[in-house]
């Protein structure tokens, strides 16, 4: 997996025009070595502590990101470097003092224009309560999804209807069956076994009239 490190002012490329000059009093403020990365499927970014060998923070945010979402991942990993610096490993890594930490940084960049307003106002919801990721919230993560580049034929499960076909990355195909709050109840369509998937899953969607099943 490639990794480039880079300066700070190659920051403007990939986040909201006019956020740059909120983001730069952290990395004045405390030596960060900030690492662009290709698409991780596990995480959107990742921060690591100073240590002997490594006397500075290390933080990574996957460049895939739309800027949207790139600049929300950045902040959450400013606010666990906030955190080490009050608390080093005295406290848990997603607390009340890491919410409390995202909070404080997010607010100046609310109200700007910085983030479109379906954006904004989940992002504003998800505040109340932040998790350890943003893609654990339906409503941030499926506003967020809207500014990402999809590709064509794929859908979040949230957004098809019961009776529809999908097929995930292994080439198994399911159809939808009903929808609960955060996760669909589907049927594979090989087997007839029933299996839950988050509705915030992107899968290929299939019409059955163009689709044959051995």
């Amino acid at each position: 997996m490639k990794k480039q490190e880079t300066s700070i002012y190659f920051l403007q490329r990939f986040i909201p025009k006019g956020a740059f000059d909120l983001i730069v009093p952290y990395f004045r403020n405390h030596t960060i070595h900030l690492t662009l990365t290709h698409e991780r499927k596990t995480v959107l970014g990742d921060y690591r502590h100073p240590t002997r060998d490594h006397n500075y923070h290390r933080i990574s945010v996957n460049v895939n990101l739309n800027p949207y979402s790139f600049l929300i991942t950045l902040l959450h990993e400013i606010a666990h470097l906030m955190v080490w610096v009050h608390f080093k490993n005295d406290v848990s890594p997603h607390g009340k003092e890491w919410k409390t930490q995202f909070r404080h940084i997010m607010i100046p960049f609310l109200g700007k224009g910085f983030f479109p307003k379906d954006v904004e106002q989940a992002l504003l919801a998800y505040l109340q309560n932040p998790a350890a990721s943003t893609c654990t919230d339906v409503r941030l993560f499926k506003a967020l999804y809207r500014y990402d580049e999809i590709k064509p034929g794929y859908k979040l499960i949230d957004d098809m209807e019961p009776g529809h076909w999908f097929e995930i990355e292994d080439g198994r195909i399911f159809e939808i069956i009903e929808h609960n709050r955060t996760r669909a109840r589907c049927r594979e369509l090989n087997t007839g076994k029933v299996y839950f998937f988050s509705t915030i899953i992107e899968v290929k969607h299939l019409r059955k009239d163009k689709r044959r099943i051995a």
